[in-house]
Parts: C-alpha cells; sequence; structure tokens
C-alpha cells in the first residue's frame, strides 16, 4: 500500500513539474497606436515589447497602493483618470504622512512621445520614471526592494508576471517595464479638435476665432497635433518664496536654465486644473491672463514674451473656448485606463 502510494504521489509530483517547464508561453502582441496626424513616437516599445498581458499587469500595479510604503498612494492617488491623470482640485499633490509634494501633478498620456519626463526633465526614460514618485519621501515613501517583496508573496501577480514575460520571478525590471507598457500606451487624441480635423465636426464661432488665435499667438510653444514642443521656458511666473523652485536649472547646474520648465501639453487642459508646475492657478483664464499682464521679467525670460500677449477680453474667451475643444471625453472614461477591479 506504501508502495503504492509512493507511486501516485511521485507521479503527481513529476506532473506538475512537467505542466510548469512546458508553460506556452504566448502573450498576445499589440501594435502600438499612431493617431492619424501624430508624428511617430520617440518611445516604441523596441526592448519592451508590447503586450495585453504587460499592459494589464502594468495597470493593476498603477493602481496598487503596496507601491506605496502605507498602502495609501497608489500611482493613481495623484493621477486620476477622470482629470485626465492628474490631481484634481489640488495645487500640489498629497503624499505619504500628510505631506505635500513640491509641484503640481502632470497628466498622463501621449507619454511614448516624450524624451524626458516630470517639469524640469530629470528623469530621461519612462522606464523608470516611476522610480522618483516611489522612493520619494514626500510622494510614496517606499523602496523598490520592499515593493518587490510585497509583489512576490502575491500569487495573483505571480501568475501575471508569468503570463506577461514568460516566468513567474518578479523584479524591479519587469515591475518597471510593465508600467512603461500601460502607461506608454494611454494615448489622448479624440477631442472635439481631432475630430474637427478628420472633418467630422465643424468649429462653433467661437472656437474658430479661438483656433485662429492660438495659431497666431500659442502655437510656437504649443506645437500640434501634441501642442507640446517639449522644449523649457521661462514663462515669466514669479518664484514661489516657499518653493523656490528654479526648474531645469536644479537638473542641469546651468543658470541659463533658471526658472525654465518643460512646456506643458494643452490637450486635456479644460480638466487638468490646477495649472503652472506648482499650482497656482485656478482657471483658463487665469492662465490666459498671466500672458496678458502676469510676466516678470527676468535674464532667462522666453523672448517670445517680453512684451506679452496682447488679447482683448473678447479674444481672451475666444481663445479659452478653443482650450475647451482640446477635452477628449473617450480618453477619461476609456476602461481600458480604469481601476482593474
Amino acid at each position: 500500500m506504501f508502495l503504492i502510494t509512493a507511486v501516485i504521489i511521485i507521479s503527481q509530483v513529476a506532473e506538475s513539474c512537467h505542466k510548469k517547464d512546458s508553460f506556452n508561453y504566448n502573450p498576445t502582441f499589440l501594435k502600438q497606436e499612431v493617431p492619424e496626424g501624430f508624428p511617430q513616437p520617440h518611445y516604441k516599445f523596441e526592448n519592451n515589447p508590447l503586450t495585453k498581458e504587460g499592459i494589464e499587469l502594468g495597470r493593476k500595479l498603477f493602481y496598487d497602493g503596496r507601491l506605496s510604503i502605507d498602502g495609501n498612494y497608489p500611482c493613481a492617488s495623484c493621477h486620476m483618470q477622470f482629470a485626465a491623470f492628474t490631481t484634481y482640485d489640488h495645487d500640489l499633490s498629497h503624499g505619504y504622512n500628510n505631506s505635500h509634494t513640491t509641484r503640481n501633478a502632470p497628466v498622463l498620456f501621449n507619454l511614448a512621445w516624450q524624451k524626458e519626463f516630470h517639469h524640469d526633465g530629470g528623469m530621461s526614460n519612462i522606464e523608470v520614471q516611476p522610480i522618483a514618485q516611489i522612493t520619494a519621501q514626500n510622494a510614496m515613501a517606499e523602496t523598490v526592494e520592499h515593493v518587490i517583496t510585497k509583489l512576490q508573496s502575491d500569487a495573483k501577480y505571480r501568475e501575471m508576471f508569468l503570463a506577461a514575460f514568460g516566468d513567474k520571478t518578479i523584479n524591479s525590471e519587469k515591475m518597471l517595464k510593465a508600467l512603461a507598457q500601460f502607461t506608454g500606451s494611454m494615448i489622448s487624441a479624440d477631442s472635439k479638435y481631432d475630430r474637427m480635423k478628420k472633418g467630422q465636426v465643424t468649429f462653433n464661432a467661437f472656437e474658430q476665432r479661438g483656433y485662429t488665435l492660438f495659431q497666431a499667438k500659442c502655437a510656437g510653444c504649443h506645437a500640434e497635433p501634441l501642442f507640446t514642443d517639449f522644449s523649457y521656458r521661462n514663462i515669466g511666473l514669479p518664484i514661489d518664496p516657499f518653493l523656490r523652485d528654479l526648474g531645469r536649472m536644479s537638473v542641469t547646474n546651468n543658470k541659463n536654465d533658471s526658472l525654465k520648465f518643460k512646456v506643458p501639453t494643452l490637450r486635456n487642459i479644460n480638466l487638468s486644473a490646477f495649472y503652472m508646475h506648482d499650482g497656482r492657478f485656478v482657471s483658463l483664464q487665469q492662465c490666459v491672463n498671466h500672458y496678458r499682464t502676469g510676466i516678470q521679467q527676468s535674464a532667462t525670460l522666453d523672448p517670445s514674451l517680453a512684451g506679452g500677449i496682447s488679447l482683448t477680453n473678447a479674444q481672451v474667451t475666444d481663445l479659452v473656448e478653443f482650450l475647451r475643444s482640446l477635452t477628449d471625453s473617450t480618453f477619461i472614461a476609456d476602461p481600458r485606463y480604469s481601476h482593474p477591479e
């Protein structure tokens, strides 16, 4: 009887090992989306093949509080879908232990077209940029090593890493690649502006006048179709005496970069208040009025803004109406980007 039982157990173990060893890694490969009229992206997933399984793993990680020290601050706590993946109704983002970050959280979409990340361009690779938030004491306050330990103890994660990468090994490289697959596949290109460009809708009179103004006075920095040229510019914002944020200079140590910040995209801008790198403005009207009357002169001020931008009150109204046409309501409701549970 003992011999028969032993044979059965050995047979079951052998069968289990055979199933594990013969796992058929067969992910669903996806083609990178490039919207009509967009240039080719900078990040092309060449060393991080885009798969359905990788994106799903990245989405689960993005919404998982275990990436933060106390479980309360997932990536999604500062990047909310209904606000175009920025922080809703706050100038500065909240972090661990009732702390605040020192900048307004940037929107997350069309990231594959960016070469550098954060307001100062301090991160130059989409695959490593989450590390700054995970480890910052005023954000998620964790260590990458401890995050990996927590993920390794979760059987569901082991299954998802297996499906995405072909084995159950969980490490920082795979975690960051999965996050890059999710965030790098977030595409926003279905606003009224986009549909107008395709001939599907027409602008009303306010939007059309605003678009004409935009092309004449704003497109030099906010170039279509991404509505940014990804440059760093000093737009004449008075320095916050508490934050003392010098922008790009903190990365390059070049005094010529003092007070320069990356030109943000204007897509979904009507959803992403508060505005500017430190969230100092509440409304689009305040932003536009800054360029009319609020520009502070300094040695590194962008030359195109030396005399401000001349706009009448009626033109401000028209320009704001055009900016609202950049709202992509499909994107903020897309279930592919929503909480997975």
